[in-house]
């Protein structure tokens, strides 16, 4: 009979304690809802973009990545994002991870406001914009974007100081890896044409390359271009970061040494699943 009873008054409490805690969420969801209707009195309100999810940094946003909410419009006005700007965002990445519902600013995203159409804007501190002349298999068949990010390989005639060197002996190296490309052609991150994702057809056709480089970048690749030869630019996985440290340089002795090795490195990491 006691632990009958120990029993009624544990659950009775249970049950009081639930309804207190209901009641006072309650009133505390009651009193955010006035504070919150208070400050759309005093300043307005909007309507914007949020993220409908929590999203990490560099996340090519989509639809399903976004929501909207309403929100203060206090220091908000020209800042955030709202409906309209919609298609100017998707397709685009995020500088930085954000939390569900953490409004959408054109400062998280790569590129900014395409409104502001200069590219000097893009360009980093202490960086610098350079093209570099490049056409057709030079540019994975013209589908480098801005945004992208390449490696940057020339094939030269160099002189030999021995004189022993035969004409049409060439050396190959890379130059550069993994520069962000600024824009292709006259085409940038901000006047990228996007609907829904897709790439405007007429957006393929560019005969150079603006890429993001550091001044002593600059000069190298200034000179590489002087050179008898041509550049080449070779796509990076958007999140791959890596770094080859020993690249040889090769010429047609490099190649005929080692093709018949790098293919077979090629068939073990086939067969051992890693491709």
């Amino acid at each position: 009979m006691k632990r009958r009873i120990i029993l009624i008054v544990s659950l009775v409490a249970g049950l009081i304690g639930a309804v207190l805690t209901k009641a006072y969420l309650t009133a505390r969801e009651g009193d955010l809802r006035k504070q919150q209707e208070a400050l759309y009195k005093r300043y307005g309100s909007m309507t914007v973009l949020c993220f409908g999810r929590d999203t990490p940094a560099n996340t090519v946003l989509s639809k399903s990545d976004l929501a909207e909410i309403r929100v203060p419009a206090l220091g908000l006005r020209g800042q955030a994002l709202t409906k309209e700007n919609l298609d100017d965002v998707l397709g685009r990445k995020t500088l930085v991870s954000h939390a569900e519902r953490d409004v959408l600013f054109w400062a998280d995203i790569e590129g900014g406001d395409p409104k502001t159409k200069t590219l000097s804007s893009d360009v980093k501190r202490e960086m610098r914009a350079m093209s570099v002349n490049v056409t057709g298999a030079a540019t994975v068949s013209g589908m480098v974007r801005p945004n992208d990010h390449v490696d940057v390989i020339g094939t030269f005639d160099f002189p030999d100081p021995s004189g022993l060197k035969r004409k049409g002996d060439f050396v190959t190296c890379t130059i550069l890896q993994n520069v962000l490309v600024l824009a292709t052609g006259k085409m940038t991150a901000k006047s990228r044409p996007v609907l829904y994702g897709a790439e405007n057809s007429s957006s393929t056709g560019y005969s150079t390359v603006t890429l993001e480089v550091t001044p002593r970048e600059a000069e190298m690749l200034a000179f590489a271009e002087q050179m008898k030869g041509r550049l080449i630019l070779t796509l990076r996985n958007r999140n791959d970061t890596s770094f080859e440290r020993e690249l040889p340089e090769v010429n047609f002795e490099k190649i005929r040494e080692e093709i018949g090795q790098l293919n077979l490195i090629r068939q073990k990491e086939k067969v051992g699943g890693r491709r």
